[in-house]
């Protein structure tokens, strides 16, 4: 089972200029972003799968529950059948990854990049790794 604590994060490989994604890319920043603002969580994600289809997910932080935004997005996408990951994006304010989202990924797809972004949209940097 992935370390889920806040202190395991991952670096993000920060962008030198800002990143112009491919349009399919972008899309996945836009999901995030909606993701997180419709009910203002920490963060919002959204993964692609090998057939196109996009899943995203806000953070949740219950009593009961925590899970980050993209461990919700990968279980969503493999709650429907998806067997590998093209790319995933996590809008949030923190200058890392966490841990467990990352890991999730990595469940998917070793090669997956994973864009870091921040709330305005703009790439901050990506995990490749």
């Amino acid at each position: 089972m992935p370390d889920t604590s806040a202190a395991s994060t991952v670096a993000v490989v920060p962008t030198e200029e800002p990143t112009e994604l491919a349009a399919e890319d972008a899309k996945l920043v836009t999901l995030a972003r909606s993701a997180r603002a419709r009910i203002g969580a920490v963060e919002g994600a959204a993964v692609r799968d090998q057939d196109g289809r996009t899943y995203a997910a806000a953070s949740v932080a219950l009593p009961s529950l925590a899970i980050t935004a993209l461990q919700l997005a990968v279980a969503s996408a493999a709650a429907s059948g998806a067997s590998r990951l093209e790319a995933a994006a996590v809008v949030t304010e923190a200058s890392t990854l966490d841990g467990a989202g990352h890991s999730a990924v990595r469940d998917l797809s070793a090669e997956a990049p994973i864009y870091v972004a921040s709330p305005d949209g703009t790439v901050l940097g990506t995990v490749v790794q």
